[in-house]
C-alpha cells in the first residue's frame, strides 16, 4: 500500500460547532488543493454534527474532552498524538489552541502556526493582562501567526510583543456563488407570517451567546414597534442560531411582547436561503474578529448594520454598504434600523454596494491562496 506523502496539517480548535471560526476552518479544508495537503482536526473539547459540512474524504476528527480529563492529561495526549501522526504543521486557533503548542514542539513538530479569530466576553477590548501574558509566554513556540483582521494584528504587536514580520493578516473568504442576491425572496423558508414581498425582514445569524448580544437587537426591535406602531404589520425579526441563550431569548421576546413578529428557530443548515429571505442584516456583537456572517450577508446583497468593533469596521463602510452603532446602544440601533425599514431605496443601494465590496475584496480564492502560502512556507 502506497504511503501518502502529502503533508499533514493538524488543526487544533476549541470545539467543532456552528460558528464563524469553525465555518472558516471547514471552508479551508474543503477548498485547499486536495492533492497537496491532508488534514486532521483536534477538538480541545468536543464536536457536533457540524462535522458533516466537511466534504473532503478521510478527514479525522479527534475529540479531547479537556473539561473531563483536565489540562495536564490533555497535554500528554496531544504529545502522544503528535508523536503518532507526525504532522508537518500544527495550526492552533484562539486561546484554547495554545495548549497544543508545547506538546507539538516537544514531539518534534517544527512548524507551528497560531491564528487569532476574535475575542470573548472576558477580553472584549483586548486589555485583559492575564490573557496577554499567557499569549506572550507561548510566543516562542509559534513559527507564524495569522490574524483575520488588522485589529487583531495590532493587538499581537502591541500587547503580546509579536514582531509584525511574523504575522500574516488574512481576511475570511466567502463563497460568492453560494451566497448571492435574488430578485424575489425564496418561499417556504421563513414562517408564513414572514413571507411575502411586502414584508421587511430584519435578521441575524450567529451563535446565541453573550458576546453576540442578540438581546440588544430584540430590545431595539421592540423600541421600533413602539415608536413606529404602523410598521408592526409588515416588519419581522429573525434571530437564527443555536446556543446557550436560546431559551433566555425566547423569554425576552415574550417579555418585550414581540413574539408575534419574532422567529427564533435555533440552528439552521440552510443559511444561504435564510439570508436570501432577509432585507436587512444586523450583527450586535460586543466583539468580533472578522465575521463570516457579515461577509455572507454582504455577498447576498444585504445592507449590514453592525457594531463598530474589531474587524467589523474593516468590512462595512458606514453610509456605503451599511451603518455602525455602538455596542449595547438600544436606541441608536432602533433609529438606524428605522432608517432602513422606512427607505426601500436605501436598502437596495447599500445592498448592491455590499455585494460589490464582497466580490472585490473577500473572495474565497484569495483566502485559499493566502493560507496555502503560509502553509507552504514552512514545508521542506
Amino acid at each position: 500500500m502506497a504511503v501518502d506523502e502529502r503533508p499533514l496539517i493538524m488543526h487544533v480548535i476549541h470545539h467543532l460547532v456552528m460558528g464563524g471560526m469553525e465555518n472558516g476552518l471547514v471552508n479551508l479544508i474543503n477548498n485547499l488543493p486536495e492533492s497537496r495537503f491532508r488534514h486532521v482536526i483536534v477538538c480541545i473539547e468536543n464536536d457536533s454534527d457540524f462535522r458533516e459540512r466537511i466534504v473532503r474524504k478521510n478527514v479525522s476528527i479527534i475529540v479531547m474532552d479537556r473539561s473531563r480529563i483536565g489540562v495536564w492529561a490533555l497535554r500528554r495526549e496531544l504529545f502522544a498524538l503528535c508523536r503518532k501522526l507526525k504532522p508537518a504543521i500544527v495550526h492552533s486557533r484562539n486561546l484554547s489552541g495554545l495548549d497544543a503548542l508545547l506538546p507539538a514542539r516537544l514531539a518534534g513538530v517544527r512548524y507551528c502556526v497560531h491564528s487569532e479569530h476574535g475575542r470573548d466576553m472576558d477580553d472584549l477590548d483586548g486589555n485583559n493582562r492575564k490573557l496577554a501574558v499567557l499569549r506572550t509566554l507561548h510566543r516562542p513556540l509559534v513559527t507564524r501567526y495569522i490574524t483575520v483582521s488588522k485589529d487583531l494584528q495590532g493587538y499581537l504587536v502591541e500587547r503580546v510583543g509579536v514582531a509584525a514580520k511574523h504575522i500574516t493578516q488574512i481576511y475570511n473568504g466567502v463563497d460568492t456563488d453560494r451566497f448571492s442576491p435574488v430578485i424575489n425572496k425564496p418561499q417556504g423558508i421563513l414562517p408564513e407570517t414572514f413571507q411575502g414581498q411586502d414584508k421587511v425582514v430584519i435578521g441575524t445569524v450567529g451563535r446565541l451567546q453573550a458576546v453576540k448580544d442578540q438581546a440588544t437587537l430584540m430590545k431595539a426591535f421592540a423600541g421600533l414597534l413602539t415608536k413606529y406602531p404602523d410598521v408592526a404589520s409588515y416588519v419581522r425579526l429573525a434571530i437564527v442560531g443555536g446556543g446557550p441563550l436560546c431559551e433566555e431569548l425566547r423569554k425576552l421576546g415574550k417579555t418585550l411582547n414581540i413574539s408575534a413578529n419574532l422567529w427564533l428557530p435555533g440552528k439552521a443548515d440552510n443559511v444561504p436561503d435564510i439570508l436570501k429571505s432577509f432585507d436587512l442584516f444586523v450583527l450586535p456583537s460586543l466583539a468580533e474578529g472578522v465575521s463570516n456572517t457579515i461577509l455572507e450577508a454582504m455577498a447576498t446583497g444585504l445592507p449590514c448594520v453592525v457594531t463598530a468593533v474589531g474587524g467589523n469596521v474593516e468590512l462595512v463602510t458606514d453610509g456605503y454598504n451599511g451603518k455602525f452603532f455602538n455596542p449595547g446602544d438600544v436606541d441608536g440601533l432602533r433609529d438606524v434600523i428605522a432608517g432602513y425599514v422606512l427607505d426601500a431605496e436605501l436598502r437596495k443601494h447599500h445592498g448592491q454596494n455590499a455585494r460589490k465590496a464582497t466580490v472585490d475584496r473577500f473572495s474565497m480564492d484569495a483566502m485559499m491562496f493566502n493560507y496555502q502560502q503560509v502553509y507552504e512556507y514552512g514545508l521542506p
